[in-house]
C-alpha cells in the first residue's frame, strides 16, 4: 500500500459520520500528529515536493527527525557522520540537504561546463555502504585528507575496504549487490553520489577467480569509478574502492579528481529513481565505447608510425647497400 493510498483512506475515515467528520473536511483538518506519521511513509522526492503545496505541509514536511529517518534508511553510515564529528554545521537541515544533494545523480557535464572552478577541498569524507539482496553488509565512513601532496599528485583514489575483506551471511553474487558513495565536503556541507547503486558492470577473471562489480558514474570527459572485489573462492567482499578514470582509461590525478568532484558538487542534479539508474548505466556503456574506440584508434596511428619507421629504416639501409655496391 502506498503513503498516497495510505493518506486517502485515513481522510476517508477521518470524513465518515462514525469519526463525527464532515463532508467539508480538507487533508489540513487531520490532526498534526497523524499526518506526520503519513508523511514519514512518503519517499524523499515526494515529501520535498508535498512541503511546496501549502505552509502547513511545509512545517511538517521539513521535519528533522523525519529527514533523519529517511537519510538512514537510505544510508546507514550517516549516522556516523554526526558520531564522528567529521562534518561540521550538522543542524536541523542537515539531512534535508544532504538528500538534496546525495540522492539525485550529478549532471553528466557537470565536470565539462563549469565556468568558474569551485575551491578544491581540502578533506573529503566518504559515507560507503554496500547491501545485499537488500540487507546492509557493509557501513563505513572514510574521512581523506585531500590537502596532502601525496594525494594531490598520485591518482585519485579512496579506499573504504583494502585488503581484509569480510564475509556475508550468505553466498555473495556480485550482480545483486547496491552500493551507495557519498562525498561530502565537511567545510562547505556539499555532497554529491558518487555511485550508480546498481552494477554498470559486473566482469569475472577467470585467472585470479576475482569478480569487479562497478558502480560507475560518468561526469563529462572523467568517470567516478565505485567498485566492489569480490573473492569467487572464498567468497567474500575484498575491496571498495573508488577512482576517477579519464576518457582513455587512464588514472586522473587527485588534483584533477578533486577538481571533477568540486564541480560535480556544485553544479545542478539529475534524475531520480530507476531511470536515473538506467540512464547511467547508457552513459557507462558510452563512456566504454568512446575509451574502446580511442584505444583501437591509438593503436592504428602507432601502427602506421611503426611501418613508416620500418619503411624508412629499410629504405636507408638500402641505400646504404648500394652506396657499398658502387665503390
Amino acid at each position: 500500500m502506498t503513503a498516497s493510498t495510505q493518506l486517502e483512506e485515513s481522510m476517508m475515515s477521518y470524513d465518515s459520520p462514525a469519526c463525527g467528520g464532515v463532508a467539508e473536511s480538507v487533508i489540513e483538518d487531520l490532526p498534526a500528529d497523524v499526518l506526520s506519521l503519513v508523511l514519514r511513509r512518503l519517499d524523499g522526492a515526494s515529501l520535498a515536493a508535498l512541503g511546496c503545496a501549502s505552509s502547513s505541509f511545509h512545517d511538517l514536511a521539513t521535519d528533522p527527525e523525519t529527514w533523519r529517518g529517511l537519510c538512514l534508511a537510505l544510508w546507514p553510515s550517516v549516522a556516523g557522520l554526526l558520531d564522528n564529528s567529521c562534518c561540521r554545521g550538522t543542524g536541523d537541515g542537515f539531512h534535508r540537504a544532504l538528500f538534496a544533494d546525495a540522492f539525485p545523480f550529478p549532471a553528466t557535464t557537470a565536470a565539462a561546463t563549469a565556468t568558474v572552478a569551485p575551491a578544491l577541498p581540502s578533506r573529503l569524507v566518504s559515507a560507503v555502504d554496500l547491501h545485499h539482496k537488500g540487507v546492509c553488509i557493509m557501513s563505513r565512513v572514510v574521512e581523506t585528507d585531500a590537502s596532502s601532496a601525496w594525494f594531490l599528485g598520485s591518482p585519485f583514489r579512496v579506499d573504504a575496504l583494502l585488503q581484509e575483506g569480510f564475509s556475508a551471511a550468505s553466498p555473495i553474487a556480485p550482480a545483486e549487490l547496491t552500493l551507495s558513495w557519498l562525498l561530502i565536503d565537511p567545510t562547505s556541507g556539499r555532497a554529491v553520489n558518487a555511485s550508480s547503486r546498481r552494477p554498470v558492470s559486473v566482469d569475472r577473471s577467470w585467472l585470479t577467480g576475482e569478480t569487479v562489480a562497478r558502480f560507475t558514474v560518468v561526469l563529462g570527459g572523467v568517470a567516478l569509478d565505485a567498485a566492489v572485489t569480490c573473492d569467487d573462492r572464498f567468497g567474500h567482499v575484498r575491496e571498495v574502492s573508488l577512482c576517477v578514470e579519464d576518457g582513455d582509461g587512464g588514472g586522473v590525478s587527485g588534483r584533477d579528481g578533486l577538481a571533477a568532484v568540486a564541480s560535480a558538487m556544485a553544479a545542478p542534479r539529475q534524475g531520480r529513481g530507476a531511470e536515473a539508474e538506467a540512464r547511467a548505466a547508457r552513459q557507462y556503456g558510452e563512456f566504454v565505447k568512446g575509451k574502446s574506440a580511442r584505444k583501437e584508434w591509438k593503436a592504428r596511428r602507432e601502427g602506421l608510425v611503426d611501418l613508416c619507421c620500418s619503411g624508412v629504416g629499410a629504405a636507408a639501409f638500402v641505400g646504404f647497400l648500394v652506396m657499398l655496391t658502387c665503390r
